[in-house]
């Protein structure tokens, strides 16, 4: 069993899709770093990368190509100036040269060198294949695999003995909601504090408190950039920025002038129950607006689904507990991580081989759960808000209009906040002693239905709404 921490669950990265973008752009930096341990990259002269299934399906829309560029131009997505992107990719497509790793000048035509195949490789939905032609004739080859959240393996997981020795140091090893009940109750510690614990064998305090410092202040800062940013999304869906226009009518005329002053502000706002229906829905929509013009998100546990987990941490801080602080704020990421990271071991994060039941629905047992600790409930009805969440959310689709994270993915963000936070109420006024349906159940239930979902609703845009709507409709 995989050690997954919660960085491995909270990426930052630059969107759309953590499986069609984030993904891709770790697998190009990857094979670029094994053509430098290997001592290859100096005699390296041309690259050619075949995209399959998946990927090659809705890819264009997700910006899989200009994600591999990127990658192999050796950006990195979590510091990379979001405004630096377009120059960059401008600047290859006319010059038809690349900067390798941004030092070795190749030969690129994006036209002929990125190859989309519609074929499915047998061992994941989200495959590439990079080839790389060395001076002496000789060519190397490699295959990676985007299983989903921005994670990226070989078919053969060279990596897994190394995870799993990692895996078994933890204190607290922990591979379904059972174990972690078990471990809580043992210990007498809350979810979050055996995360911690489990946290504290790979990295010192200062490191995680710093690392989920910066995964809220990304969040923050996302929502902020999207509920202050006018006009219409790219792609050609011609989809209109709705998170702008909410957030005005709901702002009021204090003054703000950053995003931490904007939080206060918003503390102070009206709060009736339709007022909180649109601040919730306001944030989700302000984070997947930024997602789906390729902003800078994190994936929660996916790009597709970034505005569930951000939307409603907000909600519990400028609606529920006024004097919320970082201490909340890393209890509820570190919840929400061990959840997700129960979802990953026992199903899959991929919509590509789940339907967005594997992205909404798991981001939304990631916040249930997460805002039911803060809340004050037990290790039991915390896994008891995860359960209620994700039975909500099982066989959801995953049909994006036109291949790209908008139609209807941003929108579902929303929708899964809305539920995460109705999952936690039911769960803090309930005995989980009288739950019938445990969180391990519902996990395997979810994963059974993503194997009997057909291929057509798994992130291909061969069906549902995908070919339900017609482009000229929009």
């Amino acid at each position: 069993m995989e050690c997954i921490s919660v960085f491995d669950m909270l990426k930052i990265g630059v969107g759309p899709s953590s499986s069609h973008t984030l993904g891709p752009w770790r697998a190009a930096e990857r094979f670029i770093g094994e053509l430098l341990e290997k001592k290859l990259f100096d005699s390296l002269t041309h690259i050619q990368v075949d995209i399959y299934g998946s990927l090659s399906l809705t890819g264009k829309g997700h910006a899989t190509d200009l994600a591999i560029m990127l990658g192999l131009t050796g950006a990195d997505p979590v510091t990379i100036p979001i405004e630096n992107i377009d120059g960059i990719i401008k600047g290859i497509q006319e010059s038809n040269k690349l900067l390798l790793n941004n030092s070795k000048e190749i030969p690129f035509d994006p036209k002929v060198d990125i190859i989309f195949k519609k074929e499915f490789l047998p061992f994941h939905a989200n495959g590439m294949t990079f080839r790389a032609s060395l001076a002496n004739g000789k060519q190397i080859k490699e295959t990676y695999y985007s299983i989903g959240g921005g994670f990226v393996v070989k078919e053969e997981l060279k990596r897994s003995k190394k995870k799993m020795e990692v895996f078994k140091a933890f204190p607290y090893p922990i591979e379904k909601g059972a174990d972690l009940l078990v471990a809580c109750k043992k210990e007498s510690k809350t979810i979050s504090q055996l995360v911690l614990e489990n946290e504290r064998s790979l990295r010192s305090d200062a490191e995680i408190d710093q690392g989920l410092q910066h995964i809220w202040d990304t969040m923050l800062e996302c929502m902020y950039i999207g509920c202050h940013t006018e006009g219409t999304l790219p792609g050609g869906l011609h989809v209109r920025r709705r998170a702008y226009d909410t957030h005005l009518k709901l702002k009021g005329d204090l003054p703000y002038s950053n995003p931490q002053e904007w939080l206060l502000t918003i503390r102070k706002t009206e709060v009736k129950f339709r007022s909180i229906l649109k601040w919730v829905s306001c944030f989700a929509l302000s984070v997947n607006e930024v997602n789906a013009s390729l902003g800078r998100v994190v994936t929660a546990p996916t790009n597709g689904s970034a505005g569930v987990i951000p939307a409603v941490l907000m909600y519990y801080m400028v609606i529920e507990n006024h004097e919320a602080n970082f201490e909340h704020i890393k209890q509820f990421l570190l919840v929400a991580g061990e959840i997700g990271s129960i979802f990953k071991k026992g199903a899959t994060i991929s919509a590509a081989m789940g339907g967005c039941q594997a992205e909404i629905g798991v981001s939304s047992a990631m916040a249930a759960a997460a805002l039911t600790e803060l809340m004050g409930g037990s290790p039991e009805q915390v896994l008891m808000a995860a359960e209620i969440a994700m039975e909500h959310h099982l066989g959801l689709t995953c049909d994006p209009i036109g291949g790209l994270v908008q139609i209807p993915c941003i929108e579902r963000n929303c929708m899964g906040a809305i539920k995460a936070i109705n999952a936690a109420e039911l769960a803090l006024d309930s005995d989980p002693a009288n739950a019938k349906v445990p969180l391990d159940k519902v996990v395997n239930t979810m994963w059974e239905t993503a194997k009997d979902m057909s291929t057509k609703y798994k992130e291909t845009s061969e069906g549902g709404l995908a070919v339900g709507v017609y482009l000229s409709d929009c």
